[in-house]
């Protein structure tokens, strides 16, 4: 008999999406799908090689409530559909649970459902989902930031291990502070490795191009990160204290100020890091360069 509680998923873009096929993997029971549209949890269901409900958001004063709900809409989204869903007549047996998936909200943002008896957390994992299957994939393994009360971590973290994931949790304060991390690890290199394609481009080589030579040298960055602290990582211009290549750079970019912006904030970062290795009178000179 399976033990493991049925799931139903309201949100399925392509994070619910993703969860709803590593789930089913898993053997949990996907009770329902539920989307605004129907035709979006539709298409979320044909991932899936077990059948399920499919639903919108509408509709779901007309379904049984799951033992474990994941809320997986925009963050934007998570406080108006928590509302809606405390407001539901919903005839179920024993505890609710209900967890979002945001990074950057808190279980707080559940309190219309903890108000009714539910217990209520939040389960984010640190990976970067960009499509459904792959997204899946990578979930397994991942890294999760899990809160809430008592029994929504407990019942998190049990869902984590299922995929061969692991957990941790911070104090739901500090939940933006800990978004805003994984944003500038993830969506913000993406961003950067973006400028730095376009700086190729203009030396004349096509987008594509410019991916293809700078991912190596984006995987070799990460592959010091695995071995070594940021300190000892940092390899080019700032590490060695190059002021003539810094100049270079400068001139190079001075008819572009939001590249050059960049390059300022993120070489005053570098030179930081580096600082402890360099003469105190190169990081003097460099600090004056890039203001």
């Amino acid at each position: 008999m399976n033990s493991k509680p049925e799931v139903s998923i309201i949100g399925t873009g392509r994070l619910g999406t993703a969860l709803a096929i590593a789930l089913a993997s898993e053997g949990y029971p996907i009770g329902s799908l539920v989307a605004r549209r129907r035709e979006s949890a539709r298409r979320a269901a044909s991932y899936l090689d077990v059948s399920t409900r499919v639903s919108a958001l509408k509709e779901l004063a007309d379904s049984t409530g799951p033992g474990l709900l994941l809320i997986s809409t925009p963050d934007d989204q998570i406080p108006a559909v928590a509302e809606m869903l405390a407001h539901l007549n919903w005839q179920t047996v024993g505890t609710r649970t209900a967890l979002h998936t945001s990074g950057a909200l808190s279980s707080e943002q559940l309190a219309p459902l903890a108000e009714k008896g539910w217990s209520t957390g939040s389960v984010h994992p640190l990976v970067s989902v960009s499509e459904p299957k792959g997204g899946a994939r990578l979930l397994r393994g991942a890294f999760w930031c899990v809160e809430g009360d008592k029994r929504a971590v407990r019942l998190a973290r049990a869902l984590v291990k299922d995929l061969d994931g692991k957990s941790f949790s911070i104090e739901s304060k500090n939940k933006p502070l800990y978004h805003a991390a994984a944003v500038m690890a993830s969506g913000n290199v993406t961003a950067l490795f973006d400028v730095a394609s376009q700086m190729l481009v203009r030396c004349g080589l096509t987008a594509g191009e410019a991916r293809r030579v700078l991912l190596p040298l984006l995987s070799s960055a990460v592959d010091n990160l695995r071995e070594l602290d940021p300190a000892r990582a940092l390899t080019g211009t700032f590490a060695r204290g190059d002021v003539e290549t810094v100049k270079r750079h400068l001139a190079a970019l001075e008819d572009n100020e939001p590249t050059l912006e960049i390059y300022r904030l993120l070489g005053q970062w570098s030179l930081c890091l580096a600082a402890a290795r360099l003469d105190p009178a190169l990081v003097k000179r460099i600090k004056r360069l890039i203001g």
